[in-house]
């Protein structure tokens, strides 16, 4: 008679809390996507620069053109000096903000950051975006298949790996002295969960992903944000330019829906399209059918992909 009576509760006690488990995370998306559209962070109250890597194309260009059209100033940092000043140029004409520009290749080794430092010195640096990063293959490849493997193990964990760490070690000491700051990671869906036949891009990100969340945590008390962005598909020349649809975004789109979020979330897909399709993909694509011998024998037989 106890058991009959106390199962049912259980049971209901079980349904109420997915169900309000549920409705927690609809309200986190709905703030998140739909009234930060509304609700924006005036972004100029972290600081007057904004620093962005890998900023001459793709997410990186986007989100400076962005930062600087909501009226930052904005230092842009990679390694071609010509796309560098046809950034800078198009920046400064078409929203008369300041710009500086640091020429460096983040393939290299910790040297680049004494320069790097030297070129920051004296600015009011309040949003460091990390989102330079390069890819090994365009295609799905077993580890040993990748050309220039030893190369590309060395140049992938300095650009996608060890810029993240050093360029917030070069502005987080006056984010702290002023209390304030935001440091943006761009990881990946691939850094999420882990990708065969993309295996040294998918660990890289996850790097990314879990520096970005501890940083977070260690350092939100003293006024600063470290968010994490793991898109999906975005059309940069990394993806051979995709036509944009409902699932593929345009870099300029996505890095102004992207930059809605903060102050909303610390963890983001960056577009509710793109936070469908992670949910979507945990159901219909759980790790033990991703990390099946069937599923990377299908994979290996696609030549071309679109990298995430």
């Amino acid at each position: 008679m106890y058991l009959t009576h106390t199962l049912p509760i259980i049971g209901g006690l079980t349904v109420v809390f997915h169900l309000l488990r549920l409705a927690w995370r609809c309200w986190c998306g709905f703030r998140e996507f739909v009234l930060s559209e509304l609700w924006q962070v005036d972004l100029r109250t972290y600081g007057q620069w904004a620093v962005v890597t890998g900023a001459t194309e793709g997410i990186g260009k986007a989100y400076a053109c962005e930062l600087a059209r909501r009226g930052l100033d904005i230092v842009l940092v990679s390694r071609s000096s010509d796309k560098l000043h046809m950034v800078a140029k198009e920046i400064e004409d078409q929203y008369s903000q300041q710009t500086r520009t640091i020429q460096v290749d983040f393939t290299g080794d910790h040297s680049i950051y004494p320069a790097i430092a030297q070129e920051l010195q004296g600015l009011e640096i309040g949003i460091l975006v990390n989102n330079v990063g390069m890819i090994c293959s365009d295609n799905f490849a077993y580890f040993l298949e990748v050309l220039d493997t030893e190369q590309k193990i060395n140049k992938m964990i300095n650009c996608n790996m060890l810029s993240v760490p050093q360029m917030s070690r070069l502005v987080l000491p006056d984010m702290v002295k002023r209390k304030t700051g935001l440091i943006i990671n761009i990881s990946s869906e691939m850094g999420v969960r882990p990708q065969p036949l993309l295996s040294l891009y998918s660990a890289t990100k996850t790097f990314v992903t879990y520096f970005s969340q501890c940083l977070h945590a260690e350092y939100k008390s003293m006024g600063i944000i470290v968010q994490c962005v793991a898109p999906f598909l975005v059309s940069t020349n990394m993806t051979q330019n995709l036509a944009v649809n409902c699932l593929v975004k345009s870099a300029s789109a996505f890095a102004r829906e992207a930059l809605n979020t903060v102050g909303h979330s610390s963890y983001t897909s960056g577009c509710m399209s793109h936070a469908l399709q992670n949910m979507a993909l945990t159901i219909l694509l759980p790790d033990w059918l991703r990390m099946s011998s069937v599923l990377i024998r299908k994979l290996r037989n696609i030549k071309e992909i679109q990298n995430i």
